[in-house]
């Protein structure tokens, strides 16, 4: 791993936070819409969507009911590297499009390599595991190629490079470091759902293989699960 200063890893991760990308994602949807049609806006939405849902799921799974991998120490997929792998390319991709292909493919994978920074920063932090970033890079990245390949012969010169650009930093500025509680929004689904009292978490789910939880010592006949879980999607 790289030795970077702690501050470094938690500036990096923040790049993937839900405050950050998400607004970004937005803003690339209305600029589609605005320079092209509502069907490329609602595309790109839909595609993210999607991957967003596969994060949903195998956190739900997991807090909910215990359901993971214990040989990949696999909890589910992590939410920062694929908003940041699914987001930067395609955000880069809409900045460069004025400009030649060759330009625009390499603004895509820088994208991806940005988004693959943040998902080793979740590593590094102990908020995921390798395995779960790694699916998290491939979803995400799978996503913006998807919508890459949708849009990749949209006609130039219908957004001007300037503005586009101008309102991505000044988003990414003003948005940076804000948190939004996906992890508490999601846990609490999954406690409604599966009709626990306490979400899994991984420490006591990697201990044992028995997955039902110790007796609660308010009712000798319900179960309980471990206090939540800290770490962010």
């Amino acid at each position: 791993m790289p030795d970077l200063p702690s501050h470094l890893w938690y500036s990096i991760t923040s790049l993937g936070g839900a405050g950050m990308t998400l607004p970004l994602a937005f803003a690339i949807a209305i600029w589609l819409a605005v320079g092209y049609t509502w069907r490329m806006a609602v595309g790109w939405l839909l595609v993210l969507g999607a991957a967003i849902g596969v994060v949903t799921v195998t956190k739900l799974a997991f807090l909910g009911w215990g359901v993971g991998v214990r040989e990949l120490d696999f909890t589910g997929v992590s939410g920062h590297a694929m908003l940041s792998t699914a987001v930067y390319p395609v955000t880069l991709f809409l900045m460069l499009l004025p400009v030649r292909p060759a330009v625009r493919l390499l603004g895509v994978l820088l994208g991806i390599a940005a988004g693959i920074a943040v998902g080793l920063s979740r590593v590094v932090l102990s908020a995921h595991s390798p395995s779960e970033a790694v699916t998290g890079c491939l979803v995400g990245a799978l996503a913006a190629l998807v919508f890459v390949r949708m849009a990749w012969r949209l006609e130039p010169g219908k957004l001007s490079a300037l503005p586009v650009t101008a309102s991505m930093m000044i988003l990414a500025v003003l948005m940076h470091g804000v948190h939004v509680p996906t992890q508490r929004w999601v846990t609490h689904i999954a406690l409604k759902v599966s009709g626990h009292e306490r979400p899994f978490i991984r420490a006591k789910w990697k201990a044992t293989r028995d997955a039902r939880p110790a007796a609660s010592p308010l009712s000798q006949t319900r179960n309980t699960l471990a206090p939540p879980s800290s770490s962010e999607v």
